[in-house]
């Protein structure tokens, strides 16, 4: 299971137990953010993280039937497709980050997020602002979910936490989709991309996109649910994917 960009382990932990019951579970936290500590700060690519979480799992001799992956965890596990020890595994996205910023916002948002990542400070003042007033709030608003309180109180630690913000930053300031996105017609891999309808961040069409440029790829959407869907509505998220797995 791998989460999304500003996101943690914490974020399955409605949707984990009821996939223990029947399977063996590993979540990971990507580089920096949630209970990891950044290594080499120029690592936090969609290419390189694709290669060190391949390595991870060959050092721990993890053979996964499946990866989940929610957001920009989607694009990863796509990408890990490409690595020949998940030719057979089986992809499900949660409202998959498979989309480039179009227009203007292509051109400047890079360089925003590169230009922050770079200035110091930057994450210890996006820290210390999480403190004050509702943040978390307006943030998980914009995703377009309902999350109850106690799952506010997770995402609160994380934004509140400098090294996560830090990690964060630099995921986006390395980010780039243009290689996955032209690969995947050559990817053969059985993907199960779900949306929810509501999501504020990464419209559901990007999902019913993908799927239909996968060779084996299926799109199924979730009414009245946000990007955090697998936070909101952990059982019928599960109900959604357990067929697939």
């Amino acid at each position: 299971m791998i989460h999304g960009a500003g996101g943690a382990t914490q974020s399955w932990r409605h949707l984990f137990p009821l996939l223990t019951m029947k399977h063996q579970v590993v979540a990971i936290d990507l580089p920096g953010q949630g209970f990891t500590k950044l290594g080499a700060a120029e690592r936090c690519g969609l290419r390189e993280m694709t290669k060190d979480i391949a390595l991870l799992c060959n050092a721990e001799s993890w053979r996964p039937k499946a990866i989940i992956g929610h957001s920009a965890g989607a694009a990863i596990a796509l990408s890990l497709c490409q690595q020949p020890v998940f030719s057979g595994t089986k992809i499900i996205g949660i409202n998959a980050a498979l989309d480039t910023f179009k227009g203007v916002a292509g051109l400047m948002f890079p360089v925003m997020a590169k230009t922050l990542a770079m200035m110091p400070f930057v994450a210890e003042t996006f820290a210390a602002s999480a403190k004050r007033g509702p943040v978390v709030e307006r943030l998980i608003a914009g995703t377009g979910s309902t999350l109850a309180p106690d799952d506010l109180t997770y995402y609160r630690a994380l934004i509140q936490d400098a090294g996560h913000a830090d990690a964060t930053l630099k995921m986006m300031a390395q980010w780039d989709l243009t290689a996955l996105i032209s690969q995947l017609p050559n990817i053969p891999n059985d993907t199960f991309l779900l949306a929810g309808q509501g999501d504020l961040m990464v419209p559901p069409d990007v999902s019913k996109t993908a799927a239909a440029k996968l060779p084996n790829g299926q799109f199924q959407m979730l009414p009245d649910l946000g990007h955090l869907a697998h936070e909101e509505a952990p059982e019928r998220v599960f109900a959604a994917i357990s067929s697939q797995l």
